[in-house]
């Protein structure tokens, strides 16, 4: 396998892939990613799958799989489901694409090598966990059933998460974010998850929220409140996002917070010689494939047109989280419950969403579980390129945001 080496043009690469994005959480994001190797990872997918080495690794022979396209640490979490209960499962599905299913874990290896100095982890520590999500995710597929976890079924830190969730309540979620003014609710336009909104932008959302809500035959449900420009997640800041109050089960404690997220092309399928669908749009990809990929998606979930933008809706939640890795308190085996618990709902997931669209089938699934020669492949090129994206961090991180702005 070749080295990934270290690319003079990484900062062209990131400000031409991030170009049309607006300015002002553009910066955000740039400001986000100087912190560490981690951040700045989970803000360029781009780069990771830009430098793969196409046709010079045996993980390309792997079955053809659904995959989410930016696995890290971090895209796990809990939600509650349009089931009304609450589940721990892959969170993000922006990159998402039909791709080998040993991609999805050589990115996920990856950000545990990076994520290393921030949880104080040693080399060898990162390699254990590694191995530990790899053998977990393989006697998974291997055993070919897909299940869940959920808070009766989940284990350690992912345990404690969804028992910590469960205690919240909508209201709180409504006091954080918003604010009464009179006998209803505004949203808090605080700079960190909130911006103002510009008047014609404003009327815009509103017009496309409300025919939304006609055709669903949900006009009162969909009653737009109050509305505002989102700051959320890494990767796709810098697209249009908004959070958006609605009336939905009535005002004030009953209203209803939507995330409302542009759907961009996924940076994943150029780099990946295989065949993909066709479909309606982004928005379309985005959600069919979280849907199948997900044991039950999260309350909401649709595609909304903007203007000429389509988006992912969803319901913003009291009960969204992730796992605080960081308080693994020095116990190894903690972090390597975590591991497992990941490595199972990433096997669960492609068994799911198996023979969909140019999927492998089952069985084939099962057939790579029992093989062993693609582990040491794939660890060995997560080590290498972790190395290779903390340069580019460092290259990146010596810049000044004004230069990455004007592209330079």
């Amino acid at each position: 396998m070749t080295n990934p080496a270290v690319e003079p043009d990484v900062l062209a690469r990131i400000t031409k892939y991030n170009a049309t994005r607006e300015p002002e959480r553009l910066a955000l994001k740039y400001r986000a990613m100087r912190a560490d190797p981690f951040t700045f990872f989970r803000g360029t997918a781009h780069l990771f799958w830009e430098d793969w080495p196409t046709g010079q690794t045996p993980l390309d022979d792997a079955p053809r799989a659904w995959v989410c396209g930016d696995l890290h640490l971090e895209n796990f979490g809990s939600y509650r489901g349009d089931n009304r209960l609450t589940y721990f499962d892959l969170n993000d599905f922006d990159e998402a694409a039909l791709a080998p299913a040993t991609w999805e874990l050589a990115r996920f290896v990856t950000s545990v090598h990076l994520a290393a100095a921030k949880l104080k982890l040693s080399p060898a520590q990162a390699t254990d966990l590694s191995k530990a999500f790899i053998s977990a995710y393989s006697d998974s597929l291997a055993d070919g059933k897909a299940r869940w976890v959920e808070r009766t079924t989940a284990k350690g830190m992912v345990k404690d998460l969804l028992r910590r969730v469960k205690q919240r309540r909508h209201e709180e979620l409504l006091n954080v974010r918003t604010e009464l003014a009179g006998p209803r609710r505004k949203l808090k336009v605080d700079g960190r998850h909130a911006l103002k909104l510009s008047r014609d932008d404003r009327a815009e959302v509103v017009k496309h929220i409300h025919a939304f809500g006609e055709s669903r035959g949900k006009r009162k449900f969909y009653r737009v409140l109050d509305v505002a420009r989102r700051v959320a997640g890494t990767g796709s800041l810098g697209l249009r996002r908004f959070v958006v109050l609605v009336r939905g089960h009535g005002i004030p404690d009953g209203s209803i917070l939507l995330d409302i997220k542009e759907a961009a092309p996924s940076a994943l399928v150029p780099h990946v010689a295989v065949p993909q669908p066709a479909w309606k749009n982004e928005a379309d990809r985005v959600v069919h494939v979280q849907r199948r990929m997900q044991a039950i998606s999260p309350a909401l979930l649709e595609v909304v047109e903007i203007g000429d933008r389509h988006c992912m809706v969803r319901e913003l939640q009291p009960f969204e989280d992730r796992v605080a890795l960081e308080h693994w308190h020095g116990k190894l085996r903690r972090l390597q419950r975590v591991m497992t618990t990941m490595g199972e709902a990433v096997a669960w997931a492609q068994l799911r969403s198996v023979s969909r669209q140019g999927s492998a089938g089952a069985d084939d699934m099962i057939a790579f579980a029992h093989t062993k020669g693609w582990r040491r492949e794939l660890l060995k090129y997560a080590r290498l390129y972790a190395r290779k994206a903390t340069r580019d961090w460092r290259h990146f991180s010596g810049v000044s945001e004004k230069q990455l702005l004007r592209g330079k």
